[in-house]
């Protein structure tokens, strides 16, 4: 599975700068995996035109997409992402492994972490529709999730994404913001307890920065 390919498609056909990219997996193998594209920018709501009426533009929702391609370990997803993110400039991935929210104990705020991974934002979202209507299985994962847990990944790129306009200083970027492969940091395994997070760095400095 080439999730930069992908990646490069949904920019290609939205044409707006990336904000985010997460992917979201129920913690077992062999799932489904939930990748949510989080654009940058506004648009009309509808194309209607009315003499004297100013249709305000609205937030561009997010997109969300289902990768069906078999995958027997969460080292290999960690590769495939960490792939993605070194060519598209990213400074880093997070990887956050949650366990299911529907267990005694569990928090409001983790219920709300689920939900969220999985695209579901409910009411806290606003009026703004928070993703586009799909054909995903997202929330029969999100069910599903809740009781076995989850493992949710966060990059954000500068290749056709908003922090290109940043200009952070990244000594590894090639001039259009990405990276060419192989990506040279190596997946972890998974936490014992199936908790916590961790982050892998990607950008480096090799410069002496001085004050601005």
């Amino acid at each position: 599975m080439d999730f930069f390919d992908r990646l490069q498609q949904q920019i290609d056909t939205v044409r707006l700068p990336l904000v985010a990219v997460t992917v979201t997996a129920a913690a077992q193998v062999n799932t489904p995996l939930i990748a949510i594209f989080h654009w940058h920018g506004f648009r009309r709501s509808t194309p209607l035109v009315l003499p004297g009426v100013e249709i305000p533009p609205r937030a561009v929702p997010g997109s969300a997409v289902q990768l069906d391609t078999p995958w027997h370990s969460f080292e290999t997803v960690d590769a495939m992402l960490l792939d993605a993110a070194w060519q598209s400039g990213a400074w880093d991935v997070e990887r956050v492994e949650q366990r299911g929210c529907n267990v005694i104990g569990a928090s409001a705020a983790e219920a709300l972490a689920c939900r969220q991974a999985f695209g579901d934002y409910g009411e806290e979202a606003g009026p703004a529709q928070p993703l586009l209507d799909d054909e995903t299985e997202r929330r029969e994962l999100m069910q599903f999730a809740a009781r076995r847990g989850y493992v949710r990944w966060l990059f954000r790129p500068v290749k056709g994404g908003l922090w290109r306009t940043l200009n952070e200083p990244d000594d590894t970027l090639d001039v259009d913001g990405g990276r060419q492969p192989p990506c040279p940091v190596s997946p972890q395994l998974r936490r014992p307890d199936g908790r916590g997070r961790t982050v892998y760095r990607l950008g480096k400095v090799h410069r002496i920065l001085l004050p601005r």
